[in-house]
């Protein structure tokens, strides 16, 4: 019989590569009768010998997968024949010899293709177009923009089609290799390549990421420019890792070695391990490093929210036991952050505790101090659900929320008693009582207790206009705000009561003109000393410097006002309308005084009669 015949006897493009029948009560040795064993031999010296690079030119030169698809089945079919034969043949049978010889070329050609396919198709096999190719096309597909040009769209649409087919065909070819040469027992030369050649893939994308490998020495010798540099850098490595690179190397494995599970996870193991560890290393070696002020707190809580985030699909993609060693990377490196973390979190307490300037804002308003542990504070905010999450494992404090002596703190037993709100009530109330103790520097008590309305006025505004009015409450920031208006209150009190006194003392209805003429001659010097020295104190906060200058404007004008119009006899000792004193106050607290210096008695004259008065 020709050798095409006995070509279509035993491969057909829709049936088993050999066409054999059995029963119950036959063996495989009944099945396969000599004649047809040593056909399936010849048929198989045929197919294979023309593709042994060793003795032909043209299959030196010629890939087999490339050229013909259907000659690339009758291969495989071919060879998955020849490899059942095997297991029939006597030990003593001369043609076991030549089927070995024969499987040995043929294994040799296929893990030459396997080779080539793989080299030749880096592009088709890159990670990440095989983790992103569905959601580029769903992308496309679902675009729904008017203005988008529809040319362009099918274009890029067709592109992504044709990159998708070839990927397809590379992969089918690739996983039609791996099963033949599994089921022959060639596992390893075929791992081999595949370990060689996704290998130097995955470290050359590490390496294009800026991954590289440092030492804990290199790390701490870094100035911190460079070091910010590459934990950014870090950051958005990790993204693209965990997104395209490992998970769509994890894809690749899972298809080529799908009919072994242990085939499957040592080739993925020996391709990413090295890099993955590689990867998850660098934040521990930033967590031990000596760079741990305050300010560099929250590049350490983006690596920790980052691997947080990722971590379910660290567990997927390095789900393996031989990728224990990258998980257990992934989670040293959280565990040394969360320490770095704690640490640069009483570093800042202990930084607000021991501060030592005495230099004082002038007019009692908002410290250096208050600004900058509010604005560290409120960002520290917007990583509430880490720290909450990182402090939830720390051991209770030995004073877990600060004596109540301060300004009658507004803890309590309703207030809600989380880790994380303990801890943030901690840190506002050790900056809170750090200004109490500068307050007592001002030589003006009035001054101190404005300084203290203004810089909690603060601390409360930033609270209820961040993220931290989630953690410690409403009722935080009202109680809070209570006591603004409380030391409002006081510095009224101490700087412009007086003035009222001066217009009150007297608490009969009857006044002589003598007592006016009296009350006027020590009302108007106080004023203008009063003026001149609350002049300089601020209030930034608008809202505030209102309710401040409504309140004293309301204390002293209306009482002056209602002295003016009882007593237009005495009109002549009268330096100042109603009206001129509502407008000195109403310049309060801005930083400006109205009209410069104040008005001489000719002039406070001049300004009775444009009143109307004589």
């Amino acid at each position: 019989m020709p050798k095409d015949g006995m070509r279509n006897l035993f491969f057909h493009s829709k049936a088993p590569s050999f066409a054999v029948t059995t029963s119950p009560l036959s063996t495989p040795r009944r099945s396969f009768c000599g004649s047809r064993i040593g056909m399936i031999i010849e048929t198989a010296d045929s197919i294979i010998m023309k593709w042994n690079s060793d003795s032909s030119t043209y299959a030196s030169v010629t890939s087999l997968f490339h050229k013909d698809k259907r000659e690339a089945a009758e291969f495989l079919n071919c060879v998955n024949s020849l490899q059942k034969v095997m297991h029939l043949l006597e030990s003593e049978d001369p043609r076991l010899e030549r089927a070995q010889t024969l499987m040995q070329t043929a294994m040799k050609r296929l893990e030459k293709e396997f080779y080539q396919i793989l080299s030749m198709n880096r592009a088709h096999l890159d990670p990440e177009s095989v983790s992103t190719r569905s959601s580029r096309t769903s992308t496309i597909s679902s675009s729904d923009n008017q203005d988008d040009d529809e040319e362009e769209i099918q274009i890029v649409g067709d592109s992504i089609a044709q990159l998708e087919n070839v990927s397809a065909t590379v992969m089918d070819d690739l996983k039609s290799i791996t099963e033949c040469m599994i089921s022959c027992g060639y596992t390893k030369e075929c791992t081999e390549v595949a370990k060689v050649i996704r290998k130097s893939i995955i470290d050359g994308g590490i390496y294009k990421l800026g991954v590289e490998r440092v030492s804990s020495s290199k790390v701490n010798k870094m100035s911190w420019e460079v070091l910010e540099l590459k934990i950014r850098n870090w950051l958005e490595a990790m993204k693209i890792a965990m997104r395209t690179l490992f998970a769509g190397e994890r894809i690749i494995c899972d298809a080529l070695f799908a009919v072994s599970d242990s085939t499957r996870e040592s080739c993925f193991t020996a391709v990413c391990r090295e890099a993955a560890t590689l990867l998850f290393n660098f934040p521990e070696l930033v967590a031990k490093s000596k760079r741990s002020s305050p300010e560099r707190m929250f590049l350490s809580l983006d690596m920790y929210t980052l691997i947080t985030k990722h971590w379910p699909e660290i567990e997927e993609i390095f789900s393996f036991e031989s990728c224990s060693t990258v998980r257990s990377q992934a989670l040293a490196s959280l565990t040394r952050l969360s320490e770095s973390v704690h640490h640069m979190l009483a570093e800042f307490e202990s930084t607000i505790q021991k501060h030592s300037s005495k230099t004082l804002p002038p007019g009692g308003e908002l410290h250096p101090l208050t600004i900058y542990a509010m604005d560290y504070l409120v960002l520290l905010g917007d990583y509430s659900n880490v720290v909450a999450d990182i402090i939830s494992d720390w051991p209770p404090q030995s004073k877990p929320y600060p004596p109540e002596s301060y300004f009658d703190s507004p803890h309590s037993q309703d207030s809600p008693t989380t880790p994380l709100f303990l801890r943030f009530a901690r840190l506002i109330l050790v900056v809170l009582c750090t200004l109490d103790r500068k307050a007592e520097q001002y030589k003006d008590v009035s001054v101190s207790y404005l300084f203290l309305a203004n810089n909690i006025q603060h601390v409360a505004s930033k609270v209820r206009t961040s993220n931290l009015v989630s953690i410690l409450g409403d009722d935080w920031v009202t109680k809070h705000e209570a006591k603004v208006r409380k030391f409002a209150g006081k510095y009224e009190c101490l700087a412009w009561v007086p003035l009222v006194g001066i217009l009150t003392e007297k608490s009969t209805t009857v006044i002589t003109a003598e007592e006016v003429k009296d009350m006027l001659k020590r009302f108007n010097p106080s004023f203008e000393e009063v003026y001149r020295k609350q002049s300089s104190c601020v209030i930034p906060d608008l809202k505030l410097r209102d309710e401040v200058v409504v309140s004293i404007s309301r204390k002293l004008t209306s009482q002056y006002r209602e002295l003016y119009q009882k007593h237009r006899s005495v009109s002549k000792f009268v330096k100042y309308a109603p009206e001129d004193i509502e407008n000195y106050l109403s310049y309060l607290f801005s930083g400006t005084m109205f009209g410069g210096d104040f008005p001489s008695s000719s002039s406070a004259s001049s300004s009775h009669r444009r009143h109307g008065r004589t």
